[in-house]
């Protein structure tokens, strides 16, 4: 994983494309996410690791709610969606964590906040950050983080219209 400063980035958008946030990571659940999951999915679409639960993953090493529509690699589970893949490409802590301090520091709320993002995601544009990156992108990630928001606007594919979602669609 490489990581780079949020201040090197122009702009970020979910281009929806399902190559890396859906396959290479695995996906860590609270007990309230994994509790949700299980009652509307079953047991069998979490697995247990060390540390916790995890979602499951397909033989092709996607994630099992991960499917396409209109060319677009989407989650089945958008209403209850796990915090770790609301966050994904963002990495955002209260302390610096890979260096580069003063290139990661974001003021929001009165507070400092270190925040990066995981290089490998097609998403980021590099340059000098946008005021929609600053004012709305970066803001709904810090919020979504804390807890203080659980709708996603910016930190998801923009679709021009909203797909129905069926058991069917998920385990196909």
């Amino acid at each position: 994983m490489k990581i780079v400063p949020w201040s090197y980035v122009k702009s970020w958008s979910c281009l929806g494309c399902g190559e890396i946030c859906c396959t290479s990571s695995i996906i860590p659940l609270t007990v309230k996410e994994w509790l949700r999951i299980v009652q509307n999915f079953g047991f069998e679409c979490a697995e247990p690791g060390l540390t916790g639960f995890y979602l499951k993953k397909t033989v092709e090493n996607k994630c099992i709610f991960q499917y396409e529509f209109m060319g677009k690699h989407l989650c089945a589970i958008q209403e209850i969606k796990p915090k770790a893949c609301k966050l994904w490409p963002f990495k955002i802590y209260r302390k610096p964590k890979y260096g580069l301090a003063w290139e990661s520091s974001f003021q929001y709320g009165g507070e400092t906040f270190y925040i990066y993002l995981d290089s490998t995601c097609r998403g980021i544009v590099y340059g000098k950050p946008s005021q929609t990156f600053i004012k709305k992108v970066i803001p709904e990630f810090i919020e979504i983080a804390l807890d203080q928001r659980n709708e996603q606007v910016y930190s998801t594919a923009n679709l021009p219209t909203k797909p129905k979602i069926t058991t069917s669609l998920i385990f196909v």
